[in-house]
């Protein structure tokens, strides 16, 4: 019998935080948004409300967990 080909899993709490571009950027969702909201203003909520590109340092760590993206 042959053996099977040994692939390495998708890290599924990285695929629920990260997505992939078809391009290959990385986005996140920003951080600050969930607590503590009335002492933020309405501007700084909405642009927290976007998401963001992922810092180059960290895209290689998010890409090696995300083996199919």
């Amino acid at each position: 019998m042959p053996r099977p080909i040994a692939r390495r899993k998708t890290k599924k709490a990285v695929a629920k935080r990260f997505k992939i571009t078809a391009t290959g950027k990385v986005i996140t969702s920003q951080s600050g948004r969930r607590h503590l909201s009335a002492s933020k203003n309405r501007k700084r909520m909405r642009h927290l409300a976007k998401s963001k590109e992922v810092d180059v340092t960290d895209v290689y760590r998010i890409k090696s967990n995300l083996p199919f993206a």
